[in-house]
C-alpha cells in the first residue's frame, strides 16, 4: 500500500468510527510509537524515523473489534502497545499505520484460589495491588512493574522478580490460558489453554491480539529489600549463589553487580557503595535473620535494609533487570548492554572468567533465576562501554566461546533475538490469526519463509 493509499484508508477509519478515542496529533502519535529501543545504539538509527500515523484507545473489546475489522478491510497495519517499557524496538511500527493503546482494557476479570485472569492492558502494579489483599502475588514481574502491562509482559517479557522461584514466564504452570482476538474482517475470539497459549508469548503482538491472560499466583509474603556490598566480585557471586541454593530461604530476587555498576545508582549515593560489588536481594521477613551470618561468612557488609513501605525512594527492584541499564544510561549515554544466558552446570565459573576477561569494557550484571526445568542458573544483563557494532559483536563472540548464549537485544527480527529460530508453530498461529500480515508486520522473519515451513495444526485456531 502506498503512503497516499494508507492515508486515505486511515481517514476512512476515522470517518467510519467517529465515536472512538482517536489520537491524531503527530507529537502524541509519535510518543505512543516509542519504546526503549534507544538502549541499543544499533537499533536507534534504524528505528528513529519509524512511527505510526494514527493512534486510538479502545474503551472495551467491542470497540477493539470494530477497529480490527475496519483495519482488516482497509488493509491498514496495526501495532499494539501497553506501557511501552520494552527495549527491543518491537513496539515500533516498521510500516506506519495504526497504534492501538491497550491500557483502558485493564480489568481483573476473575480471581481463583492461586489464579487470576485479567485484561492485557492492566498495569502489573495494579494487578498485584488487587491480589495481595487476597493473600496472593505475581510469580514473575519485571523491574518496570509500576508501568508495564500484563500484555506487554506476556508479549515481550522473559523473566524478572520471582523467577528465582518460578523460572521464566514461559515455564510450565505460570501461564494457564489466554483469550485472543484474530485480525480478520470478522474477528474471532479464541481461548487457548497452555501450552498452546505460549505460541503468542514473546511474539510482540505479531501473531494475535491478546485480550486476557490467566496466571498462576504465588502466596503473598512480607518482603525485606537488601543491598549487601563486597570488595571482591567472587565473594559477591558466592553469597548470591548461597541464597539462591538455600531451599528453605524465602526469596524473590537476587542480583549481582560488579564494580562500578553501583556508582550509576545515583539515588543510592548516601549508602557509600562506590567501588564495591553489590548484591540486591529481596527475602522473606522470616528468612532475613539468616542473612547476617551468611554475609559475614562471605566477607560482606550491609549497605541498605528496609521492609515494604519503609523506603521513601525507589524500591531496590528498580535497580535490577532492565532497570539497571536505564539507571546507568541516565549517567552515561555512551553505554549499552547485552543479554546473556549462562549454563546450569558452570554459571559461577563462566561469570568469573568473563568478568576477568572483559571488565575493562563490560561491567557484569547477573540475575539469578531458575531455568525452564527448575535448575538454578544465571542470566546476565551486562553494561557495555560501546565502541562500535563490530566490537559489540566481538564481545558477544567472547561470551559464546565461553559457553554462554546471547539473546541479542540489538536486532529487529523476533527470531534473531530471544526466540533464536524460525518456529513453524508460531508462524502457523500468525497464518490463522493474521492472514493478511497486518499485526506488527516486518518483525517475524518466519512470515517471509512461511511457504517453506511444515503445516502445524493448532486445535481451535486453524
Amino acid at each position: 500500500m502506498s503512503d497516499s493509499d494508507r492515508q486515505s484508508a486511515l481517514a476512512a477509519l476515522v470517518a467510519a468510527l467517529p465515536e472512538l478515542d482517536w489520537i491524531k496529533e503527530a507529537p502524541k502519535v509519535k510518543r505512543l510509537s516509542r519504546d526503549f529501543h534507544w538502549f541499543s545504539p544499533v537499533l536507534k538509527p534504524q528505528l528513529e524515523e519509524k512511527f505510526a500515523e494514527l493512534a486510538v484507545r479502545p474503551r472495551d473489546e467491542q470497540e477493539l473489534a470494530l477497529i480490527v475489522a475496519a483495519c482488516t478491510k482497509q488493509r491498514v497495519p496495526l501495532n499494539l502497545r501497553g506501557g511501552g517499557t520494552g527495549n527491543y524496538g518491537q513496539l515500533i511500527p516498521l510500516h506506519g499505520g495504526l497504534m492501538v493503546d491497550m491500557t483502558r482494557l485493564n480489568a481483573v476479570t476473575a480471581v481463583g484460589h492461586g489464579t487470576v485472569r485479567a485484561q492485557a492492558g492492566i498495569r502489573l502494579g495494579d494487578l498485584e495491588a488487587h491480589t495481595r489483599p487476597l493473600g496472593w502475588e505475581l510469580r514473575c514481574m519485571p523491574s518496570t512493574w509500576k508501568v508495564a502491562t500484563l500484555g506487554g509482559l506476556f508479549g515481550g517479557g522473559f523473566g524478572g522478580v520471582g523467577s528465582i522461584n518460578y523460572g521464566p514466564l514461559a515455564a510450565p504452570g505460570n501461564v494457564l490460558s489466554v483469550r485472543l482476538m484474530t485480525m480478520e474482517e470478522t474477528p474471532r475470539i479464541i481461548t487457548l489453554q497452555a501450552p498452546d497459549a505460549l505460541l503468542l508469548h514473546h511474539a510482540y503482538g505479531s501473531n494475535g491480539i491478546v485480550l486476557e491472560i490467566e496466571l498462576a499466583l504465588a502466596p503473598r509474603h512480607d518482603w525485606i529489600e537488601r543491598l549487601d556490598i563486597f570488595n571482591d566480585f567472587a565473594a559477591a557471586m558466592a553469597f548470591a549463589d548461597a541464597i539462591a541454593r538455600s531451599p528453605g530461604m524465602v526469596k524473590r530476587q537476587i542480583a549481582v553487580f560488579a564494580a562500578p555498576v553501583l556508582n550509576y545508582f545515583s539515588d543510592l549515593a548516601d549508602a557509600d557503595v562506590a567501588r564495591t560489588h553489590g548484591v540486591i536481594s529481596v527475602v522473606g521477613s522470616e528468612s532475613d535473620g539468616l542473612l547476617p551470618a551468611l554475609l559475614t561468612q562471605h566477607g560482606g557488609c550491609n549497605a541498605l535494609h528496609f521492609a515494604e513501605g519503609e523506603n521513601s525512594g525507589h524500591s531496590l527492584i528498580e535497580y535490577c533487570w532492565n532497570h539497571t541499564t536505564l539507571q546507568a544510561l541516565k549517567i552515561d549515554k555512551t553505554l549499552t548492554y547485552l543479554q546473556t544466558a549462562y549454563t546450569t552446570d558452570n554459571y559461577l565459573q563462566q561469570a568469573l572468567t568473563l568478568e576477568a576477561q572483559l571488565s575493562d569494557e563490560v561491567m557484569s550484571h547477573i540475575e539469578f533465576l531458575r531455568d525452564m526445568n527448575g535448575s538454578i542458573t544465571c542470566s546476565g544483563l551486562p553494561l557495555v562501554r560501546y565502541q562500535d557494532e563490530d566490537r559489540l559483536n566481538a564481545i558477544m563472540a567472547t561470551y559464546r566461546t565461553n559457553g554462554v548464549n546471547i539473546n541479542n537485544p540489538h536486532v529487529i527480527h523476533i527470531e534473531d533475538g530471544k526466540q533464536g529460530m524460525v518456529r513453524a508453530d508460531v508462524v502457523a498461529m500468525k497464518r490463522a490469526c493474521d492472514p493478511h500480515n497486518l499485526l506488527n508486520p516486518g518483525k517475524l522473519r518466519g512470515w517471509e519463509v512461511r511457504d517453506t515451513l511444515p503445516d502445524v495444526h493448532i486445535p481451535g485456531v486453524n
